[in-house]
């Protein structure tokens, strides 16, 4: 018996049962100690295989949340507004910890300065940004593109033609001048050496002069289609939709959010506009010309004084306007109103007040950077609403006084034969050869006695005591001139 091991069979409590137990607990012990296993390792394992098959384990794994995109539309055209609106969301996007912000791209181009500050945002910018070029991306729009990190194009997109031009005669564009093509065309470069792009492809989107071969003729603007976009490693890939774009990038099934200006970017936006700023430089002029031609401060001043706050106040925000600019301007209404107040004639401080009005108002209209023809056309903004304010102004004083609502207000420049107040007349008028004595002192005006009445008299010049002989010279509406009787004989 002690040689037998006993498996499997069920305990009856007999000796030779029990003998059999103990032989076979020792063998079962053996195994367990051979693979390293305790009773206690063995229960627990037993209790977790029980627990898992009853469904108390432990909780499964959260499920990752979806990566956070963030899209920007840039369309119409690209303004000073844009760039503040742009900056917001990049850092929305930051805080949030967004896995890529896209731009949604379709522009013909605008300001250069507004795209600049786009551009360094998107340079600066920890993220990955992604232009997703829907339809196309002219002038300042190529280059917003350019700082991304991604290109995708659509179908049918264009990106490119990036010259800087100006306005000529009949509202035709016309090129610059080569310092502001060469400026341009250096920040086309430098943004694409930043982003691992051809370089002399970006330039000849901006300069003419540039020659690629197989590519572009000296002489013509560089625009590329999709196909040559993606051939010259200009774009990524190729996308028509947002959701094509997201899969490309292993973004598929992520939290879109969709920022849209506030209402102070749309009132930046507002203000900023050239149309809309000439008129409120305009404005203001006009009621600092008024209130300076009418003493006290009325609506005039009021009027002008928030055109021209609000003016400055877009044009803060969006940092072309600066503390420089407003002391000019405040120089300029000092040196104006001295001149007008203070300082007869119009001499140093009205040449002064009105350069210094015109210099702030004009830098306030021209970024960093701004080449000749950029400040020749603030020049000739300001200019053109300095000469529109006098025009107005000059009619605003001859129709005031005429118009219905404003003639009980506004002071007439005569009075009608008969109205307000007439001096007293003489009630007796005495023809030029009269006598009479001098009653007071002519020294030289007093009192005479001239045919028994008491008569207003002035001396031709000379001091006439009283009781001397007079004699009237003339007689001028109520002022009668005498002479010396004596004095007259012996001038005879």
């Amino acid at each position: 018996m002690a040689g037998r091991v006993v498996v499997g069979r069920p305990f009856c409590g007999g000796a030779e049962d029990t003998e059999g137990s103990q032989v076979q607990g020792t063998v079962w012990r053996g195994h367990l100690l051979r693979y390293g296993v305790t009773s206690a390792t063995a229960v627990a394992a037993l209790l977790a295989l029980l627990g898992l098959g009853l469904g108390f384990g432990p909780p499964p794994a959260a499920a990752a949340p979806a990566p956070i995109v963030y899209v920007v539309p840039i369309d119409g055209i690209i303004d000073l507004g844009l760039a503040p609106f742009v900056e917001r969301v990049l850092k929305e996007a930051a805080e949030a910890k967004a896995a890529a912000v896209v731009l949604d791209v379709n522009t013909f181009g605008g300001r250069v300065d507004a795209a600049v500050i786009i551009r360094d945002a998107l340079l600066n910018s920890p993220l990955h940004t992604v232009a997703f070029v829907n339809k196309r991306a002219i002038s300042a729009g190529a280059l917003i593109s350019l700082a991304t990190r991604t290109i995708a194009m659509g179908d049918g997109a264009t990106i490119g033609a990036a010259t800087p031009v100006q306005m000529g005669q009949g509202n035709e564009p016309q090129a610059t001048s080569e310092k502001s093509v060469s400026y341009v065309r250096k920040e086309f470069r430098a943004t694409a050496e930043a982003r691992g792009r051809p370089p002399l492809v970006a330039e000849a989107m901006v300069d003419a002069d540039v020659e690629i071969p197989d590519l572009i003729a000296k002489g013509k603007l560089l625009t590329l289609t999709i196909t040559e976009a993606l051939q010259h490693k200009i774009a990524d890939f190729r996308a028509d939709t947002l959701e094509e774009v997201l899969r490309r990038l292993d973004l598929a099934g992520a939290e879109i959010r969709r920022p849209y200006p506030n209402w102070a970017e749309r009132v930046v936006r507002f203000l900023t506009h050239p149309v809309l700023s000439s008129v409120l430089m305009t404005v203001g002029i006009i009621g600092i010309i008024v209130e300076l031609r009418t003493p006290g401060f009325g609506v005039p001043g009021a009027v002008g004084v928030a055109s021209l706050a609000a003016f400055f106040w877009g044009h803060w925000l969006v940092r072309l306007a600066g503390w420089e600019e407003l002391l000019l301007v405040a120089l300029g209404v000092v040196l104006l109103a001295l001149e007008f107040f203070v300082i007869p004639g119009f001499g140093v401080a009205g040449v002064l007040g009105a350069v210094a009005l015109l210099a702030g108002l004009g830098l306030s209209l021209v970024g960093a950077g701004a080449t000749r023809e950029v400040l020749l056309s603030a020049a000739v903004r300001v200019v053109f609403s300095l000469l529109a304010a006098l025009v107005v102004s000059l009619a605003l004083f001859r129709l005031l006084p005429w118009l219905p609502a404003t003639r009980r207000v506004v002071l007439g420049t005569g009075l009608p034969a008969g109205g307000g107040w007439e001096p007293g007349v003489v009630s007796h008028r005495p023809a030029a050869g009269a006598r009479g004595t001098a009653v007071s002192p002519l020294r030289p005006a007093g009192i005479a006695d001239i045919d028994g009445e008491r008569i207003d008299v002035v001396s031709e010049g000379d001091y006439i005591d009283a009781g001397e002989p007079i004699e009237v010279l003339r007689v001028e509406g109520n002022r009668v001139v005498v002479r010396h009787v004596r004095k007259s004989k012996e001038g005879a």
